[in-house]
């Protein structure tokens, strides 16, 4: 089966031939777990999202998403949202031949009790995982707008729990927690 490529400031990266995606990405948490979906289409885990519809909202977009890839039905007012990632060098190559460069919106939800789950086509599993699991999970390279390739990259960032997984040239995957918060760099 031909298997999605994803790049970040990586110059061998396919040009677009499709106009710019939009989509989201949901940090689903519950109980300090943080919901990954391992994909249908590669050997990557990702977070739960996908393509914006022409007629709906970003956070109408997290809910149907959501409910689509995981059966879990949450109310839209239930999505905070957290950031937009918008940097130009991401892309997707899809097997279908259509290559996008992707602009996601990141939602997070909390989540008071533990959801029953269902896989849809697009994954081949769903599992919730401790921040300390995150670290050894190859991830798909869609989120990040860090330079590791810039001369004053390490003297800014301190990325803690470094992986190999996503490395391109701009670096790999990390994760920290600070307070409550988890913080998930998926390069």
């Amino acid at each position: 089966m031909a298997q999605a490529k994803f790049y970040y400031k990586d110059p061998a990266a396919p040009r677009p031939n499709r106009p710019n995606h939009i989509g989201v990405a949901v940090l689903l948490e519950w109980q300090g777990r943080y919901l990954m979906e391992y994909r249908a289409d590669s050997d990557f885990w990702c977070f739960i999202g996908g393509g914006l519809w022409i007629d709906e909202t970003l956070a109408r977009c997290a809910q149907r998403e959501t409910r689509e890839e995981t059966g879990i039905c949450l109310p839209e007012t239930g999505f905070q949202f957290v950031r937009l990632y918008d940097d130009p060098s991401r892309i997707a190559a899809y097997p279908d031949g259509n290559v996008l460069r992707v602009i996601t919106a990141l939602y997070r939800v909390a989540m008071a009790e533990e959801p029953a789950l269902v896989c849809s086509e697009e994954s081949r599993a769903l599992r919730f995982f401790a921040p300390q699991e995150l670290a050894g999970l190859p991830v798909a390279t869609t989120i990040g707008n860090h330079d590791s390739l810039n001369a004053d990259y390490m003297y800014h960032f301190n990325n803690p729990n470094a992986t190999d997984y996503g490395t391109t040239q701009a670096g790999g995957d990390y994760y920290y927690s600070y307070g409550p918060g988890l913080f998930i760099v998926l390069n």
